[in-house]
């Protein structure tokens, strides 16, 4: 019927009302708080002692919402499903955050790397995470210190996500708005370039691009990634 009356065959009364935004629902106002905004520009050789905490359900996870709110681009959305936050300290000085959630049902590019079926994805499609936020706080310029960072933390989140999950991840993914950054700290890390989205949502019907076309990058955690992520079926 909506159809149709966009179309101008039919006219329907005015909605009464409208659903709820989900993001909105998610958002969460981030708390005030003081934080120590003085430059941390040096070479990396220089820099405090590096430490990396999984903050997810403790005490210094308001924090991390809060300086995502205040400071990454796309602000701070509550994720849905499985997740993990890190936070990362030089001394006692926070200097990045990363989160992770649940990863997306479909990526072709990803799919296909993985050699996933519709029913092997479906079964498996747990055992992945998705970086979606990575923030390294404005006033840090430490050269070579992001790609340093993911290098640690793919050294470690399996077993965090094991401690809060229960169940372990094989393989890591994110994506690079063009339009904004080239992920040259994820290259440099080694994380494999797959291809492209592309640019429209799950449910459109045309193919027109109505978002921002991104580049899918991914991170196998072991060698033997696929044996693992297909569950010895065969593509």
């Amino acid at each position: 019927m909506l159809a149709l009356h966009r179309a101008g065959r039919i006219v329907l009364p005015e909605k009464k009302q409208s659903p709820p935004n989900n993001a909105a629902l998610h958002r969460k106002r981030s708390k005030e708080f003081s934080i120590d905004q003085s430059p941390v520009e040096c070479a990396f050789e220089q820099l405090s002692a590096l430490s990396v905490r999984m903050v997810r359900r403790t005490a210094d996870e308001a924090l991390f919402n809060g300086l995502m709110e205040r400071f990454h681009y796309l602000g701070y959305t509550q994720p849905v499903g499985e997740q993990l936050k890190h936070m990362v300290f030089a001394g006692d000085r926070p200097v990045a955050c990363l989160a992770w959630s649940s990863a997306p049902w479909h990526m072709g590019p990803r799919d296909r790397f993985i050699g996933w079926t519709p029913s092997v994805r479906r079964k498996h499609l747990h055992l992945l995470a998705y970086n979606t936020r990575f923030l390294i706080l404005p006033w840090v310029k430490v050269p070579h210190l992001a790609s340093h960072i993911l290098g640690r933390i793919v050294r470690r989140i399996s077993s965090d996500w094991q401690q809060l999950y229960g169940h372990p991840v094989h393989y890591l993914e994110t994506f690079v708005d063009q339009e904004r950054f080239k992920g040259t700290c994820y290259r440099a890390a080694n994380w494999v370039h797959l291809g492209q989205t592309t640019g429209r949502g799950i449910k459109e019907k045309t193919s027109k691009v109505t978002r921002s076309i991104k580049d899918v990058l991914g991170y196998p955690l072991s060698k033997d990634f696929r044996s693992k992520l297909c569950g010895g079926e065969t593509p």
